[in-house]
């Protein structure tokens, strides 16, 4: 099943366990059970320490695998072949159940230990979803630290009627005890909050209790994690407040444009600008959506969702953006339902159905082409008269027989049954006539918006939601810089984020030699 040179990876890697693994497998006659009864061979092939045993159905999914400690009860399951993304949470599921210690702050693992109650999880991937891994991830390391919780991944593809049954049109989709949790990448920390719901109450108040900064960075993304390096650098207290620690970039398949980096995908790098923050004394709040900044006797108050605040000499703004909705009838009502804007990771849900793509710029063109490869056909609807796209997509766009391109075109309606989506109203920006197209699936991919609004009436904002900021990233507000998706610097780039975080930590740091 894995080719050589993934098993002398995987050897390498399993050299870290210290005790005992059992995988248990439900199998039957199907290719699919041929395949996985392969995969569990090579792993057990590369550790002596790991022991397969072999089931005949069961009341378990088929084809599936447990792992576990030998003689306890299976807390975490994999239902289907965990290859793709998914190989490397099969990987820190054998080490963590074989003894090596997750690479988590021991307060967290405490929390999910002290967890009361009962916890079944169920998570449909896709193989190709690099959102998914996270989440399974996550949950799979709660199983190991806490035997009343249980959790399978299911591969969303293989299980199709599973899918089909509970309604599973996007991924990660997450159930626990039957019902539905949570769609969409979830961290660690997040999947804690939902369920231990006094968590958050006790983060608040350790918040609020902390001292003023001296450089205080609201946003995670690159921008942010520039922008704490520069400043940690400069031995002064630095802070970062979150929501999520990556921002964007987690969203992202795949990087080939950072300088030095040839290729990488969104998570990984997302990981990396974490690594590299927490080499340095700084202090980062994760799961913190801000609120308000306001001026407070000679600091700058950020008040955040949670209730909490934190002051600080300087503030540095990197909220970065989000993706841009089409805001038409139907588009809420059925996100998840068949609305989509995520073409690498739900694409595979769609196999063999017909699916829209809005927007003729890089990424609807890009997402055009990624999913004419899994669907029946693609329809791609463009406002303008012609596709932005750079004209090698374009060139590769054409010869796709399954891809129809509408030009001048108003999307104006995403119709359903109340339960799905089951077509597009758009308007011939020519004629003025309203047509309609029958498909299964809308995925939205018309550019970004700025995480602005929580700023309005504090400093300066352009007409489209920008924050102004001059050449060395201040705002209107003395004190308070910005940087990357967030403000007026054209072209929003990964590489050109992080610079930009970088010259905004100087500025704030020069801003604070002077005052």
């Amino acid at each position: 099943m894995l080719d050589a040179n993934l098993k002398a990876q995987l050897g390498a890697y399993l050299q870290r366990i210290e005790n005992p693994v059992e995988i248990v497998a439900s199998l039957d006659d199907t290719e699919a059970s041929a395949k996985l009864r392969d995969l569990i061979k090579d792993i057990a092939e590369a550790s002596p320490l790991i022991q397969v045993v072999e089931t005949r159905g069961g009341p378990h999914r088929t084809p599936s695998f447990s792992v576990n400690r030998p003689g306890e009860a299976g807390g975490l399951r994999f239902a289907g072949l965990p290859m793709g993304h998914e190989f490397t949470s099969l990987v820190l599921a054998l080490l963590q159940v074989g003894g090596y210690p997750p690479k988590v702050d021991e307060a967290i693992l405490k929390q999910i230990r002290e967890l009361e109650g009962d916890f079944e999880f169920e998570i449909y991937i896709s193989l190709t979803c690099h959102n998914c891994p996270d989440v399974v991830q996550a949950l799979n390391l709660m199983a190991i630290q806490n035997p009343r919780i249980k959790t399978t991944m299911i591969d969303g593809a293989l299980f199709q009627d599973e899918v089909k049954e509970r309604q599973v049109m996007a991924v990660p989709t997450v159930f626990l005890n039957g019902t539905h949790f949570g769609q969409g990448r979830m961290s660690l920390e997040e999947i804690l909050a939902k369920i231990d719901t006094g968590g958050a109450a006790r983060e608040a108040e350790k918040i609020a209790a902390k001292e003023p900064f001296d450089v205080l960075i609201v946003g995670g993304g690159p921008a942010g994690a520039a922008a704490a390096v520069y400043a940690a650098r400069k031995g002064i207290r630095t802070g970062v407040a979150s929501e999520r620690f990556g921002g964007q970039v987690l969203d992202t398949l795949g990087i080939e444009n950072f300088v030095s980096v040839k290729e990488t995908e969104g998570p990984k790098f997302a990981h990396a600008l974490e690594e590299h923050v927490r080499h340095y004394d700084v202090d980062i709040m994760n799961l913190q959506r801000a609120k308000a900044l306001v001026p407070a006797s000679g600091l700058i108050e950020v008040q955040l969702e949670s209730g909490a605040s934190l002051k600080s000499r300087t503030v540095i703004i990197t909220t970065g953006a989000r993706w841009r909705n089409i805001n038409v009838p139907g588009e809420k009502e059925y996100r998840n339902k068949g609305v989509a804007y995520c073409p690498h990771c739900d694409g595979p849900l769609f196999k063999g159905k017909r699916v829209a793509v809005i927007g003729g710029g890089n990424s609807g063109v890009e997402a055009a082409i990624d999913l004419a490869g899994l669907v029946a056909h693609v329809t791609l609807v463009e406002f303008d008269t012609q596709l932005r796209a750079d004209a090698v997509l374009q060139r590769k766009l054409a010869t796709l027989p399954n891809v129809t391109v509408i030009l001048n075109a108003q999307t104006t309606e995403v119709t359903g049954d109340g339960q799905k989506v089951n077509g597009l109203v758009y308007k011939d920006r020519a004629s003025g006539e309203s047509k309609r197209v029958e498909l299964e699936g809308v995925f939205v991919q018309i550019g970004l918006v700025p995480n602005t609004e929580w700023l309005k009436g504090a400093v300066e904002l352009s007409r489209h939601g920008e924050i102004i900021v001059d050449a060395r990233g201040q705002t209107s507000l003395p004190g308070v810089f910005a940087a990357g998706d967030a403000t007026t610097v054209p072209f929003k780039q990964i590489i050109i984020a992080a610079g930009d975080g970088a010259k905004a930590a100087l500025g704030a740091f020069d801003h604070l030699m002077r005052s």
